[in-house]
Order: structure tokens, then sequence, then C-alpha cells
């Protein structure tokens, strides 16, 4: 959003007038102090702003940079703490449910509600499990885990059952869908989690390369000129050739260690296709702790250089456009020479979703 849309938005009279300025000056603020001093006397002027304004501070969030969005959450809280009895809850609800404005802004909005009106929130709450934002959904998701709990322990199975179901198709979330799935097997109830997360498991892999003094990283093998699943190259120490891989992780690792033994100072590589139904915009999400490329029909997505520093889910969120029907994914997977039991782990995990995280599932 340009700043100037802001304006009409509060300019309802002179003081609004004043308002849409401060909240421009707030929104221009950026980094290595840029118009920080400044923020700084708008900030002041802008937490005087009576409780009827808190939908234009919210709306200043839309597309504001993150320096910009502290100052105004921190401005949203000052209101809020002054103005608790004059909260023009109504206003915030609608403003939670239009989707049009930012996550951020509108779960900024949400704990407004929770914290000062706490039947309005529980109101709302249940139209939030499928909202775009995930941070938005993890409220009804708490929520239905809560109840599930409750059921459980009435052991009402069948309802407790529907609540985790219910909680787990809106989860995003690791730590809630760690949680439902271990209800839900606990129910016996089936729980796929990679279809859950869009993990792609079947891949064609290739190694050992070499990556003495960790030179693999920039150096272009044959799996990254052409794409020749029966060709067979020099490789370090052996012959290197393609091989089928299925990860039977829930989590969908593949870990070169398994075909390939737990090989030091290598690169590995993994291809795989992704049939899409349509056109479209799409986020690939990698966790890994090794140095690693990802091409996506050819064209380099990212690189990161860098071994051993940690891997989790979604480390890394790498926006990309699918092309219907099939799309070629090859991920270059580097293994350093340090020998440490912490070290030994060569592998990656990647899924395929939208930016809320929920999956793209492929055709086939």
């Amino acid at each position: 959003m340009k700043l100037l849309h802001l304006i009409p938005l509060v300019c309802a009279g002179p003081v609004l007038a004043d308002l849409a300025a401060d909240l421009n000056v707030l929104r221009a603020v950026g980094p290595e102090g840029k118009g920080n001093e400044a923020a700084k006397a708008a900030w002041k002027l802008v937490v005087k702003a009576p409780a009827a304004e808190l939908p234009a501070i919210l709306t200043a969030m839309d597309g504001a940079n993150p320096l910009a969005a502290n100052y105004l959450r921190a401005a949203i809280g000052t209101v809020e703490a002054r103005e608790a009895k004059a909260l023009p809850v109504p206003a915030l609800v609608k403003f939670v449910r239009d989707t049009k404005h930012s996550p951020q802004a509108r779960a900024a909005a949400f704990d407004v509600v929770l914290r000062n009106a706490r039947e309005e929130a529980d109101k709302l709450a249940p139209d939030l499990i499928e909202d775009p934002s995930p941070e938005l959904r993890r409220h009804p998701v708490a929520r239905l885990i809560e109840e599930g709990a409750a059921l459980l322990a009435k052991n009402d199975k069948e309802a407790a059952t529907k609540a985790f179901q219910k909680g787990m198709k809106g989860a995003r979330d690791e730590d809630q869908i760690k949680t439902l799935a271990k209800q839900l097997k606990g129910l016996n109830q089936p729980v796929d989690l990679p279809k859950h997360f869009g993990f792609l498991m079947n891949w064609k892999v290739i190694a050992p390369f070499g990556n003495v003094e960790r030179k693999g990283f920039d150096t272009v093998y044959p799996p990254e000129e052409k794409l020749d699943f029966s060709a067979t190259y020099p490789g370090k120490g052996k012959d290197a050739s393609w091989q089928d891989f299925t990860s039977a992780d829930e989590y969908g690792k593949i870990d070169f260690n398994k075909p390939f033994g737990m090989e030091k100072e290598v690169v590995g590589y993994a291809a795989t296709e992704f049939t899409s139904t349509t056109e479209r915009d799409a986020e690939i999400r990698i966790g890994c702790k090794d140095g690693w490329k990802v091409w996506l029909n050819g064209k380099l997505l990212f690189a990161r250089d860098e071994y051993h520093r940690g891997a989790k889910l979604d480390q890394y969120k790498l926006p990309c456009h699918l092309k219907a029907g099939a799309n070629t994914l090859l991920v270059k997977c580097c293994q350093n020479e340090q020998k440490e039991t912490w070290t030994v782990e060569w592998e990656f995990q990647l899924r395929i979703c939208d930016a809320t995280g929920t999956a793209i599932l492929a055709a086939k």
C-alpha cells in the first residue's frame, strides 16, 4: 500500500488529518536510523489518538516494513491500555474479518479483541480455521485441541477424534500439527504427515562427487548440466550413478547417508518431477544443515553455502512459479570435512505449498 492511501482512510477532520500524517511518518522509518527521530516524535502523537482510531492505526500496518510495524504495534498496545473501556470492538472484529488487510494487522486486531472482549473473540475464532493467515488459524486450532482433550478426558473418543481431525485440517504450525498427530495416533486414527505438509518423498539421487576444501559447492557437476538418469559419472573414489530413493521419514527427510553411506567432503544431487494441476505461484520450503542449491525447471532459485548451523521445518522459503504439468526439481546437497558426531547429517527436507503453508499436492 502506498503511503498516500492511508490519508483517505483516516482524514475525517483536522485531528484525523494530523493522525494520517503521523502514521505516514511512522511508515517511512527505515534501516540504519532512517527517519527514526521523526518516527519517535510522531509515535508520541499517535499514542494520544482515541480508541476509535485503532482501525486507522491498524490499517497503517498494511504493507509496513518490520521497523514501522514495530512502532505501530507498540502504539496499538499503548492506546489499548489507556482506552481499554472504550475500545471499538465491533470495528475491530470487522477489521479481523477483512482479508484485504495484512495478516500481521489482522492478527494484532484479533489480539486486542482477545484480551478485552473474550466472548467476541470466541465467537470469531471458529471462522478463522481456514483463514489465509496462519497466525490467525492458531486460535481456533488451539481451541479444538483443548476441546478434544476435554472430550478425551470424558472418554468420548468419537467426539474427541472429530475435534482433533478438524484441528488438523486447519493447522499449519508444526507444534500444533505434532500435538494433533500424537492425539490422533493415540486414537488409532491414520495421520499422513507427508501429505499434510506437502513433502516430496520420491526422488532420484546420485553421489558422491567431490567437495574437498569445500570446492564442490561451486563446481558444476554433470547433473547440473543435464539430467540423464541412465548415466554413470566418475565420482569421489567411486563411480556415481542414479538410484531411486523414497523417504520413509514422516517429515520427508532425504538422507544421502542411507543409499551412499556416511561420506565426507562430498556432493550429492536429488531430482524429482512435480506435476502441477495448474499454472500457479507457490513456495518451495526447504530445511537443510548442509550447503545446498535448488533449481526449478533449470532455473537456480537459491543457494546456501553454509554447514551444520542446524536445520528446521521451513527453514528457507523460496517463492516460485509452477507451470501446468511437469516441473523438474534438482537439489544439490554438500557435505563438508567436519568429523564431529553432530556433523554426520547429509540430508534435506523439501515441500511445496502456498504462502499460508497449505500443501500443494501433485496431480500424480
